[in-house]
């Protein structure tokens, strides 16, 4: 644990208690542990201040007082990142999380959602009307790193990616400036909406963004679980490439959780599982159980019509806070054999209950994307990877490092190039190029006009 705390400029530093709302916590102070705790606990950073912002002039205070004083910067929404860029030694951590607003205009299907909300906020807020977006598939994650990243979950074959539905973003940059950006504008702000769309927090500090929201309210969700067998795996592939995209299908390997609809002989055993989100007509629910059925044997099934902010809800418990966690990310066209072979022959030692391989489909909507109408160009993927060892103690964790590397390996030679930055842990700066293909060049001069002097640095780093 580093110790290091800066000496800062203390005349600056009321000026920044004068200009901010919110608080500006500092070592010391009696919630100050609280203030710097992050998600994933393999982080366990001091940051010489930590400021929570109430607003948007907060934020560009914060900013401009972290470029003034030469001090990292790091920004934080609900904290989720693995890598912990939402943390950092001896520098600001910029909190949004106390930025909570959402407002949903119906008639025009819009949500506007400030940047400190999760995805249990938004999920709350728009079923109300009956309508929803992309997000997460753990109701506590923030809508600002999913969302910048591409934004993957239940309903992206329908619906699109999270970055897909967004109308417009309200984007503080590294000079204090304040834009509100949309892709109708031709300007230089219309470019930072094309940038922000996938480039994850490289050009700024998003204090609100504006959904697109679709008529969804009800779903036939939940999971349904199979042995860990090659043959299930290929149905799977079978069931996606039939191309409904009314049916979300998130592949989940790993060990049989301990809850009550999966006997207790499978606690603990290497399993499979699907965990399906339709959003058709009610009437074909039947059709979709049985299809899912189909796959192999089940051997436990929690799949009932529920509101689609539950099915947000259903890994929450397995994945609490203050777990220590490690990823690796790939994309793939198809699944093929060899990927398989991997799932089974490395899914049968998943070192946790929480350590989860997750695949998403990406197909139907997100293919309707070109690969450079946004940041995010992997629109000819049709899966994307997460292999995520998480363990309830740091030296757990970093004995199973061996085991997910081990795990990426196997799926290199049958994977893209790139992968998703949202799956990337802080030792993959090297792929950063390669996650953004042909985009990377137009990002990095985006980069060099907006933050030349690269403020905004804890993240997948587009170097200026």
């Amino acid at each position: 644990m580093s110790t290091y705390t800066p000496t800062l400029d203390h005349r600056l530093l009321e000026r920044l208690r004068g200009a901010v709302r919110g608080e500006v916590v500092e070592p010391g102070d009696p919630d100050y542990d609280e203030a710097r705790r992050v998600y994933n606990a393999m982080h366990d950073k001091r940051p010489a201040l930590v400021v929570r912002a109430v607003d948007a002039g907060d934020v560009i205070a914060t900013v401009d007082f972290a470029r003034d004083q030469g001090l990292t910067l790091a920004v934080r929404g609900g904290s989720h990142s693995v890598p912990g860029y939402g943390t950092c030694d001896g520098g600001v951590v910029l909190d949004l999380g106390r930025m909570r607003g959402i407002r949903v205009d119906p008639d025009h299907r819009r949500a506007r959602v400030e940047g400190g909300c999760t995805w249990a906020d938004v999920n709350h807020a728009t079923y109300a009307f009956g309508l929803a977006t992309t997000g997460g598939i753990v109701s506590t994650t923030g809508v600002g790193g999913l969302t910048t990243g591409g934004g993957m979950g239940h309903l992206a074959r329908r619906c699109g990616l999270a970055c897909d539905n967004l109308a417009s973003v309200d984007l503080v940059t590294a000079d204090g400036s304040f834009l509100t950006c949309t892709d109708e504008r031709a300007d230089e702000n219309g470019a930072l909406m094309w940038a922000v769309r996938g480039g994850g927090g490289n050009f700024g500090v998003v204090t609100s963004f504006s959904y697109r929201l679709h008529p969804i309210a009800d779903v036939l969700g939940g999971p349904t679980f199979y042995p860990l067998d090659p043959d299930v795996l290929r149905r799977y592939r079978e069931l996606v490439a039939e191309g409904d995209e009314k049916l979300g299908a998130v592949l989940v390997v790993g060990l049989g959780p301990p809850v009550p609809f999966l006997p207790e002989r499978w606690h603990g055993r290497p399993l499979c599982g699907v965990v399906a989100c339709w959003t058709g007509p009610e009437d074909e629910d039947d059709r979709v159980r049985d299809r899912l059925a189909a796959l192999g044997p089940v051997v436990g099934r929690h799949l009932e019509r529920m509101p689609y902010p539950v099915i947000n809800t259903l890994f929450d418990d397995l994945v609490p806070a203050g777990l220590f966690h490690y990823w690796k990310g790939a994309f793939t066209q198809s699944l093929p054999d060899g990927v398989i072979d991997a799932f089974v022959e490395y899914g049968a030692t998943t070192p946790s209950i929480q350590s989860v391989t997750v695949v998403f489909p990406v197909d139907g909507a997100c293919h309707r994307v070109g690969p450079r109408d946004t940041a995010f160009s992997y629109r000819d993927a049709d899966f994307s990877i997460a292999l995520s060892p998480t363990l309830a103690t740091r030296e757990e964790c970093e004995a199973q490092k061996d085991w997910v590397r081990a795990f990426h390996g196997a799926l290199v030679p049958h994977a893209m190039d790139g992968g998703y930055v949202n799956f990337m842990d802080g030792d993959d700066q090297d792929r950063v190029r390669a996650n953004y293909r042909d985009n990377f060049t137009r990002l990095r001069e985006l980069k060099r006009r907006y933050d030349p002097g690269n403020l905004f640095r804890l993240n997948h780093n587009i170097a200026p």
